[in-house]
């Protein structure tokens, strides 16, 4: 009994390392999963974006000369747009760089016929097969500006040799959102009906980081439901649904590329492979286009770092529901995303996020001290009353229901709960889950310093115990990167431990005392902003509890 708080604390602090992953493990796939998600698959009349397409893998840079192009540039984004196809094929976030200490900016879309092509379609479709409609390979040409930026959209336009003429009016804000203007002009006598339609093409899938605990691949929100696919799951199984509000794209841990199809009108989602994966919306009405007369639809793409004030904020100017979710909060997000928002406020005021990190650290505990204050009075008693137990143990070592019930009594005149002591790492699992969530999926965090050898908090700890923290010339493997962050994290949970009461089993003890080394090894490769956040939670649970224990006194039996 006297060792059931300890075991009860280290086994609840054990899952939060080892059995992290099973919380977020995605259930498996059966026939039955796949035919109740895709029950409200529907037929339409629309027609289909498969194109035959002759593509001869080149390199970006090639690929990027190939064809005429309208540059375009804001104070987030540079690229172009290329005239072959009207497809927004090339962007580079100016903000970002691809590692720390680079030059080289986060290129995010590539022509179609590079390796890592990624690119985004618009316009319109026809099941009259007797009409000619731009494709991949036409050549757009541009109508006065030729330089898009905040202040000056542009025109492109394409004519067939039956009286159709096509038009785009592109325009970009100053951050991340493309706007399309699109319309059909008919110079002729005839009737025709056109489906307005978005894509986005990928032709591989990236290299992710493939943890359960963040979606990378195809996602979309249709009628509020949030419907996330695995690159390997599209590869297997295409997934269509008809919707009458929403948005879809592709989105990476820190970048999403999204399409949002025109309002008020309902519209046919797929995702599918076939060589190369794509994310479409096909309006499922069609727009008439009558004679002598024309026709327009209005679409708008974002193509955006995952900063949290920049997603909230189109969301919310937009109205585009759920948009929020681009950001894999998980389902902790009532806890995760307020989180964020400490932590941030705490970064405005101090400058630092690893600074913000220990303030809202200071925050939690300030929260749990009513709920800290009971457990450490409890868990002082208990130790209090261990000479106590051990009298207890020697005396009725041959009749275990004597022990039992002579622990139970002397529990009930202390007023001592031996489980008390778990209360508080109970209520800090998801706080840690949700801080690990941030650190790991908001791109804020990304390469933020915080003092000395720690330059991205949501890195590891760099420097290693195996070579003396880099005083010794050489690099260890990365199994052996275990820094002084880890470190000072197991001393302080090694010393919180010695505060607690000692199980009498040496066995017992004997393994304890490991527990702190064997954590310090699982932790080292955790963002060295969680280590941080953990380490500083020890020392103030550690002053707390001392102060606890030299208030608290009990009555021992003699």
């Amino acid at each position: 009994m006297e060792t059931r708080n300890i075991i009860a604390a280290i086994s609840l602090s054990a899952a939060v390392i080892i059995l992290y992953t099973l919380f977020f493990a995605p259930p498996p796939v059966t026939q039955e999963n796949l035919a109740e998600k895709n029950k409200t698959e529907q037929n339409s009349d629309a027609p289909s974006l498969d194109q035959k397409e002759n593509v001869t893998e080149i390199s970006r840079e090639q690929a990027l000369s190939e064809s005429e192009r309208i540059q375009f540039e804001n104070q987030s984004i540079i690229g172009s747009i290329s005239l072959k196809g009207a497809a927004i094929d090339d962007l580079t976030f100016k903000e970002y760089n691809v590692v720390l200490n680079s030059s080289e900016k986060v290129n995010l879309l590539a022509p179609r016929n590079s390796k890592e092509g990624y690119l985004i379609e618009s316009g319109f479709i026809t099941t009259d097969k007797n009409v000619e409609i731009p494709n991949s390979n036409s050549i757009w040409s541009v109508s006065g500006n030729n330089k898009l930026t905040a202040q000056s959209p542009i025109k492109l336009t394409w004519a067939n040799d039956q009286g159709i003429t096509f038009e785009k009016e592109i325009s970009i804000d100053d951050k991340f959102l493309f706007t399309v203007k699109q319309r059909v002009i008919n110079s002729t006598n005839n009737k025709y009906d056109f489906y307005s339609y978005g894509q986005i093409i990928r032709n591989e899938a990236p290299e992710i980081t493939n943890f359960y605990i963040l979606h990378e691949g195809l996602v979309a929100t249709l009628d509020d439901e949030l419907i996330e696919e695995d690159y390997d799951d599209i590869e297997e199984k295409k997934f269509t649904r008809n919707a009458q509000k929403g948005w879809l794209g592709i989105g990476d841990k820190y970048w999403i590329t999204s399409l949002i199809p025109p309002k008020g009108k309902e519209f046919k989602t797929t995702f599918d492979y076939k060589n190369k994966f794509r994310v479409n919306f096909v309006g499922t009405e069609p727009l008439e286009l009558n004679s002598n007369s024309s026709i327009e639809d209005k679409m708008q793409i974002i193509v955006a770092a995952k900063r949290v004030d920049v997603i909230d904020g189109y969301a919310e100017s937009l109205k585009i529901d759920k948009f929020d979710l681009t950001i894999d909060w998980g389902f902790l997000y009532f806890i995760t995303k307020p989180l964020f928002f400490g932590i941030d406020y705490f970064f405005k005021l101090l400058g630092n996020y690893g600074l913000a990190i220990i303030a809202i650290t200071i925050c939690i505990r300030l929260a749990f001290f009513p709920l800290a204050n009971f457990s450490f009075r409890s868990m002082a008693k208990m130790k209090a009353l261990t000479p106590e137990m051990t009298r207890l143990k020697e005396l009725h070592k041959d009749d275990k229901m004597k022990l039992q019930q002579a622990m139970m009594a002397l529990y009930k005149k202390e007023k001592v709960n031996p489980m008390s002591g778990c209360l508080p790492i109970l209520v800090q699992i998801p706080v840690f889950f949700a801080l690990y969530k941030v650190l790991f999926v908001t791109i804020e965090m990304r390469h933020m310093p915080f003092y000395g050898w720690i330059q991205d908090l949501s890195e590891r700890d760099p420097t290693s115990l195996f070579n003396l923290f880099g005083l010794l010339p050489y690099d260890v493997p990365s199994f052996l990167i275990i820094g002084a962050w880890p470190i000072a994290m197991g001393i302080s949970m090694f010393v919180q431990m010695k505060l607690n009461p000692a199980p009498t089993d040496p066995m017992q003890a004997k393994i304890f005392m490991f527990f702190p080394l064997f954590l310090t090894i699982i932790l080292a490769p955790f963002p060295a902003g969680l280590v941080i956040y953990w380490t500083v939670n020890n020392i103030l649970t550690m002053a707390q509890q001392v102060f606890i224990m030299k208030r608290t006194t009990v009555k021992t039996v003699t």
